[in-house]
């Protein structure tokens, strides 16, 4: 385990490294990714070298020699093999480190690819997964990941992106793509869609890093340090959000000693020190959200006014479908779950939410708080069947099968 961490450390400085110098990202993607596995199946066996880059560097180099010299490559790149090998590298580089591994995150985030290309060439070359590995992150077959990647680093070819900063015009827009990239893979893994667990570590662990990563690249950034406070925040909850069983536990029922209050301290600490600093952007605002609910020592003790007000803010910087039915809990917390059932009812007309089964869940929590037991029981019956998530599957059934013997068996 200790060795997947130093790869996945490593991997885009490496990456980084190789483009920089020698340019042609899809073939030293392609390179890095043999080191990495040769590194996970030596060093575990010899031992991490004293220079493990150093050591990456070179084993990527020198298969990069060898495509370079394939029967296939061989007519295009004789001239280009040549310079190489005179110019292997020793030593890796020093400083610039860091503003690699941010030229490299804003390549995989390249405009022109599509968001689940842009995820899967980030987790790959950024993250150092293998293509299996991400794969069974996404539980979807491994081809098509393949796929993915190698559309995505065809097109950042045929694009013609250069490995280098984009300019300050630029900038801004490009960081706010690398950031909604973090943001897909974390909730990918803090509630997956589909299969039976509810949370993918290995996702939001990957997430929380690369965020981590962009912070010190970045530290003055507010929308960067929101976005990592709200991700500690959700995910110091990770404990107490599923049974020992894998059922899901709704965060009114779950043991607050058992969230991380580590990962809670932080995060308030970055939401206090980068809200009053401004502008104040969506993920500051979900991270003061989070921190709101993380201060609670009870959830009768939450600050739904407060948490409202957030909404409402949010709402109007950054509106879209699921901000909008979160605000409506929200109201129905504040002013009564009557006001709450009349929004859902105005909200489910966006073909956006329609059919959703989290409006089906709302509904179902608001009507049980109305006591209209059967009604409840039909729309939590109607979310469980609309969700491909088992772990939300089971708790939505169970919270029918709570309402009254006979009414989660009626059809």
């Amino acid at each position: 385990m200790w060795v997947d961490s130093l790869l996945r450390e490593l991997a885009p400085q490496v990456v980084a490294r190789l483009v920089r110098r020698y340019g042609d990202f899809d073939s030293c993607e392609d390179a890095v990714q043999e080191a990495l596995l040769a590194a996970a199946q030596q060093w575990p066996v010899d031992g991490v070298p004293d220079n493990p880059k150093g050591w990456l560097v070179t084993v990527a180099f020198r298969r990069l020699i060898e495509m370079m010299r394939s029967d296939v490559a061989r007519r295009r790149r004789e001239e280009t093999a040549a310079r190489l090998e005179l110019r292997e590298p020793s030593e890796p580089e020093g400083p610039g480190a860091e503003d690699d591994s941010l030229i490299l995150l804003l390549l995989c985030c390249h405009p022109s690819l599509t968001p689940p290309s842009q995820v899967a060439l980030t987790l790959r070359a950024v993250g150092g997964l293998t293509t299996a590995e991400i794969a069974r992150a996404f539980l979807v077959p491994e081809s098509t990941i393949g796929q993915r990647i190698s559309r995505a680093k065809q097109r950042i070819r045929t694009e013609g992106a250069a490995f280098r900063l984009p300019s300050p015009p630029e900038l801004p827009d490009r960081i706010a793509g690398v950031l909604e990239v973090l943001y897909l893979i974390f909730n990918e893994g803090y509630t997956a869609t589909s299969g039976t667990d509810l949370v993918r570590v290995d996702l939001t662990a990957e997430a929380i890093r690369l965020t981590r990563q962009l912070q010190t690249v970045l530290p003055d950034d507010g929308e960067v340090a929101g976005l990592l406070a709200l991700m500690l925040l959700a995910d110091a909850r990770r404990p107490a959000r599923t049974r020992p069983d894998g059922a899901l536990v709704p965060l009114a029922e779950q043991d607050r000693s058992r969230w991380d209050r580590q990962a809670i301290d932080e995060g308030i600490a970055l939401v206090t020190r980068t809200l009053p600093e401004g502008p104040v952007g969506p993920y500051q605002l979900q991270a003061a959200i989070a921190a709101v609910h993380a201060e609670a020592a009870r959830a009768e003790e939450t600050d739904w006014p407060q948490i409202l007000g957030l909404y409402d803010l949010l709402n109007t910087l950054a509106p879209g479908p699921m901000v909008r039915l979160n605000r409506i809990v929200a109201v129905a917390m504040v002013h009564g779950a009557d006001e709450g059932l009349r929004q859902l009812a105005e909200a489910e007309t966006d073909d956006a939410l329609a059919g959703h089964h989290r409006v089906d869940a709302v509904r179902a929590h608001l009507l049980e708080m109305v006591g209209d037991r059967e009604e409840a029981c039909e729309a939590y019956l109607t979310a469980a069947r609309r969700t491909l998530s088992i772990p939300e599957q089971r708790y939505l059934e169970s919270r029918a099968a709570a309402l009254g013997p006979g009414l989660s068996e009626q059809e």
